[in-house]
């Protein structure tokens, strides 16, 4: 899995067989289990579960390139659009408080602080005059 890019390193993809998250054939396989042509890889990256076709073996990490020639995709089209929903999500349900303030955020916060007018009547004190 390391070699044909499906993690980024070697450590990463130990660490996804030890949780369980590598499965071929519906059963969760060690570190160590060796793969053959033909069968079908199952990684789930949180929220997703890609799955992998063997089509050839290899022993070196490879480029980018060249993972066409030994993985096919084989994800089913909901997987996908479970993290499309779950990246727009993400934009939609920004906590309030947190980051930056907005623009309409900082107008709500001058329009608080600012004594000049109350429900409509302006207080202007002028403490020189007497009157």
């Amino acid at each position: 899995m390391w070699a044909t890019r499906i993690f980024k390193t070697r450590t990463i993809a130990v660490e996804a067989c030890k949780k369980g998250r590598v499965m071929i054939g519906g059963v969760t396989v060690k570190p160590s289990r060796m793969i053959k042509v033909g069968e079908i890889v199952q990684v789930r990256k949180p929220p997703v579960t890609y799955s992998f076709k063997v089509l050839a073996l290899t022993e070196r990490r490879m480029g980018a390139k060249l993972v066409p020639d030994y993985l096919e995709n084989v994800t089913t089209p909901d997987q996908y659009e479970i993290l499309e929903m779950n990246r727009i999500a993400g934009f939609v349900n920004r906590a309030k408080g947190l980051g930056r303030p907005t623009k309409k955020d900082r107008r709500e916060l001058d329009e608080f602080t600012d004594p000049g007018e109350v429900d409509g009547f302006d207080f202007d004190f002028d403490f020189d005059s007497e009157g």
